[in-house]
């Protein structure tokens, strides 16, 4: 079955749909389906959920999808660098299921694995865990959390071959692989794109049964979220030239 896809739009045809539920990868402005997320705006597919760890910034990825008022609902762990984000919140216009960052990794991995659910630590006594089953075990305290799946999600994988079989780097691997894992359809933009066989065996992160369809995004822009600088400081006279 041929994966590769001229552009995002022939990519993402026949699977957007008004209110359906979407995981959209990466972490920050690092590992994130740009091409892809700029391909579900133009359709103008609406009252979405997603679930990210994060929102983007404002006109920036998932940004652009919360100006446009196709996002219904956000299931995300940090929300904090998008002003469009928290006006829409605090206006009661976007429902928002908050999660700490790990617990929103495993109930996505959970999805991915067929787990239902599981028990963790974390958020126990705190509002995380209104509404939720809390049970002991071996003496302590933990809280029911339910595996997250989607219809669709959308990844950014650095190096790909035209079988799906994908590599990540580095802060990218946070949450597209196991994103990969956990929807009906997988849909790829690589940057590198290579043919079977040229990927050692060892380095995929993501098998190619996971991915249905592949867009090729060569020379794409890396945004930085946030840049700090300070003063170079000039070097004294007693190291100036490479002296001790």
């Amino acid at each position: 079955m041929k994966k590769v896809y001229p552009d995002p739009q022939a990519a993402l045809a026949g699977l957007l749909r008004d209110g359906m539920t979407i995981m959209a990868g990466g972490f920050g402005l690092c590992g994130i389906p740009d091409e892809l997320i700029g391909a579900i705006q133009a359709s103008g597919v609406k009252d979405l959920t997603v679930i990210s760890n994060n929102a983007g910034i404002d006109g920036v990825g998932l940004g652009k999808l919360l100006e446009t008022r196709q996002i219904r609902k956000m299931i995300s762990s940090y929300v904090g660098e998008n002003k469009e984000f928290a006006r829409q919140y605090l206006g009661g216009e976007l429902e928002i299921e908050f999660n700490p960052q790990g617990t929103l990794a495993e109930r996505i991995r959970a999805g991915g694995a067929g787990i239902p659910a599981f028990f963790t630590k974390t958020g126990v006594g705190t509002l995380v865990a209104e509404g939720k089953e809390v049970r002991e075990f071996d003496g302590e305290s933990y809280v029911m959390e339910r595996g997250l799946v989607a219809d669709l999600a959308i990844v950014h994988a650095w190096k790909g071959d035209t079988e799906g079989n994908l590599v990540y780097r580095k802060t990218a691997r946070n949450f597209n692989p196991m994103m990969a894992t956990a929807a009906e359809v997988t849909v790829a933009q690589v940057e590198h794109l290579v043919q079977p066989g040229e990927i050692d065996p060892d380095h995929i992160h993501t098998p190619g049964i996971f991915i249905g369809r592949i867009i090729h995004v060569p020379n794409r822009e890396k945004r930085i979220e946030q840049r700090t600088v300070r003063t170079r400081k000039a070097p004294d006279a007693a190291t100036a030239g490479g002296q001790i």
